[in-house]
């Protein structure tokens, strides 16, 4: 991208060599790329300079005469009435300038942000002018004549642009990655014309005309301050305000905008001319030369003030005639700046919201697939851009509406256009009609694939002037890449809509997807950070058992299942026991760990390896390459064993709220480019080596511990044994001793001594948002009970569970069902007192419930209950009446 500004441009007689114009374009990008990574650092900077450039001035204004700080003597110059007038008109081609181009801003695509940064580059330019002027001594009293020509001096095509650049953006990464790359394209070209447009302007200040000196010297201070601001300022302030709109999530960005997805490659696309170029070049070199001859020449002090004496005495208009003058002046000059401000924001508002915001397609009451279209060419419909008209013109139908004595008319060329609106307008309501009638998708004919390529490149326009067919032609065409279709259309909802039906089409049953949900779910929040290639989602069930009196607290936990029985049955134990006093729960440990295996020449070698890493010196060493990647991850124990040459490495840090798997991957893989140049010959097989180990059933996790290690226990009365669970404490000891223990040893089971504890485990973090792949190596539980208490009837019950892995941050737990489920419980997100507080409550609500469930669903196994009650809570009905038809009825 670096030298797409100037690709083809280096040819003979061009202005730049292709390695300059490579240095001055990596410069260019470097400069951005700074800007955009410390926007604050260039905002206080900056705001440090201005504020530095007035106190200097305070300081050296005690021997000027005319200074803010200072009274200008009254000097009443001639006012002529063609001077009023001229300046009228001036200020009213500027405040018309300026609105015109804010009106182009509105038309790009953004509602609010281009227009927004128009007017902050236009007022922070106008700050940084007016300081300079201070700081240089100039007299101000000349500004008010000056200020119309320092706002027709404004373009704001470049700001507008690179803020282009940055709304194409899919992160904050990628924010600044753009904004350099727009430095890069649009920097050279900038600083061209800054420089011709100083050098052109200041001609004016060798004139001899005062004011007309005055006027251009402010000129050539604004474009100056114009260009500092928009290679420094602006650039920040649109990385870090960006930066600060983004969601509390970690990636998707709010202010993404699908039509400038390809901002970047068509800006490249438009290189300058090299011929004008060379022109600009060479008329710098000559004005150059010019200003350095003048002011070469200007020796005597007089040459420089004879045209600026002001004749103190000389004849001047009527007080009574000049007051006049000038307040008609600014009445028409407010009036006019009064006017289009009303109309802009007001009048315009509505016609900007309904062809340019973003919206999703139009459903229907029917949920088919192909109503959608239906929507989205209504869409299309009320858009009605100029283009459009141009594209009716080649319909001969449509051409025949307008006639040649029409179009040399503006009336009739108004008339012919309206009348081409109407005629596209029937034709979308009619393809509408079709479609709504379900009538086949080849009755409407997809344009082009060139001319659905420009459509989709056009910043204008872009995917939602396409059809279905058109944006599923350009799929198989590999112009969209598939699984990008909720990037590059207008809304991710029509991208996964549009995935359904290429999909459908493939399935053994094309009807296979009409009742899976699709509709109103925010797949913003999913792109980038949870799913791939969506084609909906599966609601599943939430029930709620509680309250769980836990360390005092009261507990409402959520659980996600299709099981019937498992939320009635966990909320039985959860009554049980409360109704004992509550429970009381322990997390004992707190690591998550990674296990890379690495590969030495020999296995004496290895053996080297292992004993450096578990001496001090060598622990310390990989631990400070560790502890540098994250503010939370903090390198507490090295594990390691050795198989020949392989040696496996099993790295343990706390990780806060967060499961942390990424966290210490990152970690991890730092630890082992520490440990490589320790050991040159040592050589990475993989980050993980399954010595971790994640979501496989291991021993280290069972012995070691992996994520909370936790501990939870109650103690149960004999009269809550007998009323709630239906049961004797005598009967639940041997039923735990021979099933939990003994069956389990008899299985060969590793961390599963007990009934189950992955049932609850799967549907707690299938409600909050956790990995359920890792319920694998979370439900490692020994359940035991003990008779207790003076007579031995009342239940000691203990759940001990060591590889709980979890968190409250990340993954899952950033989609809002999700997030609300956590809220239940008191606690989403990440602690803001203590770092990794919520993880550790939620490992105990974890371990608190399971033991719940595990008192209900032995109890129930000890009083003979177990296929009654699953009988009763967990057949479905929906084949019932079936059956009963069908097969004969029993005697009873």
């Amino acid at each position: 991208m670096d030298n797409d500004l100037w690709k083809g441009s280096t040819n003979e007689g061009d202005p730049l060599s292709p390695v300059a114009v490579t240095m001055l374009t990596r410069l260019f990008r470097l400069h951005g790329l700074f800007v955009a990574s410390h926007p604050w650092e260039v905002i206080v900077g900056t705001i440090a300079v201005t504020i530095c450039l007035m106190s200097m001035n305070a300081i050296a204004s005690s021997d000027q005469i005319c200074d803010w700080n200072y009274q200008c003597p009254k000097v009443q110059e001639k006012i002529l009435s063609s001077d009023v007038i001229i300046l009228t008109i001036t200020r009213c081609l500027a405040i018309v300038y300026i609105y015109v181009q804010f009106k182009n801003l509105r038309q790009l695509g953004s509602k609010y942000m281009l227009g927004i940064a128009g007017l902050f580059t236009v007022f922070s330019s106008f700050v940084f002018s007016t300081v300079v002027i201070h700081f240089l001594g100039k007299e101000l009293t000349g500004l008010n004549e000056a200020l119309p020509f320092f706002l027709l001096l404004i373009d704001l095509s470049k700001a507008c642009t690179l803020a282009k650049f940055a709304l194409s953006s899919n992160s904050q990464e990628e924010v600044r990655e753009n904004i350099a790359q727009g430095m890069a394209i649009l920097g050279p070209t900038f600083t061209l014309d800054a420089v011709v447009e100083c050098l052109v302007i200041g001609v004016g200040t060798m004139s001899g005309v005062r004011q007309l000196e005055l006027m251009c010297c402010f000129g050539c201070i604004s474009v100056l301050a114009n260009y500092f601001v928009f290679m420094t300022f602006y650039p920040a302030c649109v990385s870090l305000v960006l930066e600060l709109s983004r969601e509390s999530r970690e990636g998707r960005p709010i202010w993404q905008l699908s039509h400038f997805a390809r901002v970047l490659e068509e800006e490249a696309d438009n290189k300058p001319n090299p011929v004008t170029q060379r022109v600009k070049m060479i008329m710098s070199l000559v004005l150059a030369l010019v200003h350095a001859h003048t002011r070469l020449l200007a020796e005597s002090p007089s040459n420089n003030s004879s045209g600026s004496a002001v004749d103190l005495h000389g004849p001047i208009l009527d007080a009574g005639a000049a007051m006049t003058s000038v307040d008609l002046e600014q009445v028409i000059t407010l009036s006019l700046a009064l006017l289009l401000a009303v109309k802009y924001v007001f009048f315009e508002q509505a016609e900007t919201e309904s062809s340019l915001s973003i919206k999703s397609p139009i459903t229907g009451p029917h949920a088919a697939l192909t109503n959608r279209r239906a929507g989205e060419e209504c869409c299309r419909r009320e858009l009605t851009p100029p283009k459009v008209a141009q594209r009716v013109n080649t319909n001969p139908t449509s051409a025949s509406l307008c006639t040649t004595e029409e179009k040399d008319d503006v009336i009739g060329e108004q008339s012919c256009l309206a009348a081409q609106r109407d005629k596209e307008k029937e034709r979308l309501e009619e393809r509408e009609t079709h479609l709504l009638k379900h009538e086949p998708p080849q009755l409407i004919q997809p344009r082009p694939l060139q001319e659905c390529l420009r459509i989709l490149r056009d910043p204008e326009r872009g995917a939602r002037f396409l059809s279905d067919a058109e944006v599923i032609g350009l799929v198989e065409n590999r112009s969209i890449l598939g699984y990008r279709l909720e990037a590059v259309l207008e809304t991710p909802e029509r991208g996964v809509a549009i995935r359904r039906e290429m999909l459908s089409s493939k399935l053994p049953q094309p009807s296979a997807l009409e009742t899976l949900p699709y509709r109103d779910y925010d797949y913003s929040k999913v792109m980038g950070s949870n799913c791939e290639n969506v084609i909906g989602y599966v609601p599943v069930p939430v029930g709620v058992a509680g309250p769980l009196l836990l360390d005092g607290k009261e507990f409402y936990i959520p659980m996600a299942t299709t099981e019937g029985c498992l939320v009635a049955s966990t909320n039985r134990g959860c009554r049980a026991i409360t109704l004992s006093g509550g429970a009381s729960a322990c997390v004992l440990a707190d690591g998550m760990t990674r296990g890379p295996v690495v590969q030495l020449p020999s296995a004496c070698r290895a053996a080297e390896v292992k004993s450096w890493l578990e001496s001090s010196e060598g622990f310390n060493v990989v631990k400070q390459a560790f502890d540098h990647t994250s503010r939370f991850a903090r390198l507490d124990r090295l594990q390691i064993s050795l198989a020949g040459r392989n040696l496996y490495i099993r790295f343990q840090s706390q990780t806060g709220d967060a499961m942390g798997m990424n966290m210490l991957s990152k970690g991890t893989e730092q630890g082992l480019c520490r440990l490589r140049e320790q050991f040159p010959d040592l050589r990475v097989l993989a980050v993980s080596g399954n010595y971790c180990t994640d979501k496989k059933p291991a021993a280290v996790n069972w012995i070691h511990g992996r994520g909370k290690s936790t501990v939870c226990e109650a103690t149960i009365p004999a009269k809550v044994v007998r009323e709630v669970l239906k049961t004797s404490t005598a009967a639940l000891v041997e039923l735990n001793i021979s099933k939990n223990l003994v069956g389990s040893a008899m299985a060969g089971s590793i961390g599963g001594f007990n009934a189950q504890a992955a049932n609850i485990v799967a549907a707690i973090y299938i409600a909050c948002g956790q990995d359920p792949g890792q319920t694998v190596g979370s439900s490692n539980c020994i359940t035991l009970m003990e008779a207790v208490g003076s007579d031995g009837e009342d239940l000691c019950i203990s759940c001990t569970m060591p590889s709980i892995e979890l968190g409250t941050v990340g993954g899952g737990t950033s989609l809002p069902p999700q997030q609300a489920c956590l809220q239940m419980l008191g606690v989403q997100g990440a602690s803001a007192d203590c770092p990794g507080e919520n993880a550790r409550t939620l490992a105990q609500v974890v371990c608190a419930t399971v033991m719940a469930g595990e008192l209900s669903l032995m109890a129930a196994l000890a009083a003979g209950h177990l296929v009654k009650s699953h009988m009763t809570l967990n057949r479905s009905k929906v084949s019932l009446p079936e059956m009963s038809e069908s097969s004969p009825r029993e005697p009873s």
